[in-house]
């Protein structure tokens, strides 16, 4: 195979029946010059995926986690340019040809990235909602960690398309996250490389009610600690957002039973920064209050 312009990875895990959709979604792309790599972590059974003159499958023999998956694919992509689905979600047809154009005719000084919009859809592909990323975070900026501009989502992470090189030259993905593999990419990435974010829909986050890394409660804690204590100074050097940050965690903590570390990370987002987080916790047991009130007349 000639080198081609985009190289689509595809981590997956036990998810024949999703990697499927998603490997078809990765072929459908509107624009020739791309592969897509498979990277089966050890499944229990490998995956058997229709030949095609664009897909590779990569089968490991042990397991590598996520992040460790992802690095593989990264390893034996060919592609200038890198982008990575995962394997219970879709490409939209235009994804990969939006992305490229917009980074053909950016004025920025290399390197620079591109991300873009999302939606996310049921099993009945009833669209629930959809987000759309900053416009931009310029070189030197910790992109969830700056403020965010009304209406626009940092949760839009993994329609990432940067070069293959600049992606190796900062270490790749962290083997040691389990969950959260995406935030803690770009707290490296955005230092070294400018983000574009086109306000278009370019991706499919299925939504689901099978197993997925981040509704582990263990897994998603241990990445949380594990994140900030990484980038411990980045994130001391922005407190208003690093506040808003670990009383979103505990909110979610709370919601998936782990209301011990609730109650700490509430705390702590406390101790961060008290003028943003006591309104939101008075906004919050004000609601509740309201809730009960109705219920009971």
């Amino acid at each position: 195979m000639n080198k081609p312009l985009l190289s689509i990875i595809i981590p997956t895990h036990n998810r024949p029946h999703l990697v499927t959709q998603a490997v078809q979604s990765a072929l459908e792309q509107t624009m020739d010059d791309f592969e897509v790599i498979v990277v089966d972590d050890a499944s229990t059974q490998p995956i058997d995926l229709p030949s095609h003159p664009k897909l590779r499958v990569i089968r490991l023999s042990q397991p590598h986690g996520g992040a460790g998956t992802r690095n593989v694919g990264l390893a034996a992509a060919i592609g200038r340019w890198v982008t990575f689905l995962d394997d219970d979600d879709r490409l939209l047809p235009h994804m990969a040809e939006l992305s490229l154009k917009a980074l053909s005719s950016t004025t920025l000084s290399a390197p620079v990235a591109v991300i873009s919009g999302l939606e996310e859809v049921n099993p009945q592909g009833e669209v629930l909602g959809m987000r759309l990323p900053p416009l931009l975070r310029p070189r030197g900026a910790h992109f969830f960690l700056e403020e965010l501009e009304a209406g626009k989502s940092y949760n839009t992470k993994q329609t990432l398309v940067v070069e293959r090189e600049v992606l190796q030259k900062i270490g790749g993905w962290d083997n040691h996250m389990r969950s959260r593999v995406h935030s803690e990419l770009f707290l490296r990435l955005n230092p070294v490389c400018s983000i574009i974010g086109l306000p278009i829909i370019t991706y499919q986050l299925y939504n689901h009610q099978g197993q997925r890394v981040s509704r582990n409660p263990q897994l998603r804690q241990e990445s949380f600690i594990r994140l900030v204590e990484k980038h411990q100074k980045l994130f001391q050097a922005h407190p208003q957002t690093f506040a808003k940050f670990v009383y979103e965690h505990a909110r979610k903590c709370y919601e998936i039973g782990l209301k011990r570390e609730a109650f700490s990370n509430l705390c702590w987002a406390m101790q961060i920064d008290p003028p943003q987080i006591f309104p939101r916790i008075a906004a919050k047991f004000y609601q509740s209050r309201m809730k009960l009130y109705n219920f009971r007349f």
